[in-house]
């Protein structure tokens, strides 16, 4: 099923930096465990249709967004939008959507993407054919 399909069937949507190993590494979980393809995918590592991007595209780069029915969420309060559309996780996104909890995870969310260009470099690091 395509994004755009996905997307007027359950409104919900993420884009995503296919280019950094960690975003890309979660997206496919996410999308192994939505199942019933509910959510649409975008990768947005790429230049172009920036017109049918929802903000700039250095902004939807630099923080996890998604959005429902037209409302943009991003860092911790779209992952609980996007647990709460996967049924395994539901759970998960139910807690994470009360304000304490949600309020946690913004702070941990920030204290990760200040140490992720660290990350992501480790994770390219081991990625990459060993040259022996």
């Amino acid at each position: 099923m395509e994004a755009a399909d996905r997307e007027r069937r359950n409104g919900v949507s993420v884009w995503y930096d296919g280019a950094c190993p960690l975003c890309s590494q979660e997206i496919a979980l996410l999308q192994r465990l939505d199942r019933g393809g509910t959510i649409a995918f975008h990768d947005i590592s790429r230049p172009g249709d920036d017109e049918r991007l929802p903000k700039p595209r250095a902004e939807l780069l630099a923080r996890f967004h998604a959005a429902e029915n037209g409302r943009l969420l991003k860092g911790a309060a779209a992952f609980a939008l996007v647990w709460r559309n996967i049924p395994g996780l539901r759970w998960a996104g139910r807690l994470a959507s009360m304000r304490p909890i949600l309020w946690a995870m913004e702070r941990a969310y920030g204290g990760f993407l200040r140490v992720r260009p660290r990350l992501q470099a480790i994770a390219r690091r081991l990625a990459a054919p060993s040259r022996s």
